[in-house]
């Protein structure tokens, strides 16, 4: 079961992908992320890349966020995110895209989009062969002062040249990177 956990939409239960290829983040490595960027949430644009089920996006627009942008290319996951959205009757604080993460950014960067926090979970295979965040930095699409939030498998060594690490945590097999403008 996945769960909002604070916030104005608190206890609303959310609907999973059916596929092993999503998963969704653990209540308690979502509790660590939220209580890390909590200063960063009231009234922030987010982007939610590599959705899946839309849960870190919903948990942001639960706390606080004024605007979520969903990227997800697998069409399963774009129709559960949608789902979630309309349950918790935030359709006019979110959109959702349903295409694949870099023709996404080139598009947001071209309609003038920037965020305050974006959040990126990709398939743990896609960080051994590319980078999702030179897409970001090329596009400018992290505003000033904005964190940008990796989650990777603990086995992965994920390094990056484009923005400056400011902390990393380990809770279970999961690793959250943080990330500020260099």
């Amino acid at each position: 079961m996945i769960r909002v956990i604070r916030g104005k939409y608190k206890g609303k239960k959310l609907k999973r992908v059916p596929s092993p290829a999503v998963r969704p983040m653990p209540d308690k490595l979502k509790e660590s992320l939220f209580n890390i960027i909590h200063p960063s949430i009231e009234g922030s644009f987010v982007l939610d890349g590599f959705a899946g089920t839309g849960s870190i996006g919903i948990e942001a627009l639960s706390r606080g966020a004024e605007y979520v942008v969903f990227v997800e290319e697998y069409f399963p996951a774009v129709k559960i995110i949608q789902h979630n959205i309309n349950k918790c009757e935030a359709q006019e604080s979110s959109r959702v895209i349903h295409k694949e993460y870099n023709r996404a950014i080139i598009m947001l960067a071209k309609e003038g989009h920037s965020f305050d926090l974006i959040f990126l979970d990709p398939p743990y295979l896609l960080l051994e062969k590319r980078n999702p965040l030179k897409v970001v930095k090329k596009r400018n699409i992290l505003r000033k002062g904005g964190k940008l939030i990796l989650r990777h498998h603990f086995k992965t060594d994920f390094k990056t040249k484009y923005f400056k690490l400011e902390r990393k945590i380990r809770i279970g097999d999961d690793v959250l990177q943080f990330y500020t403008i260099t």
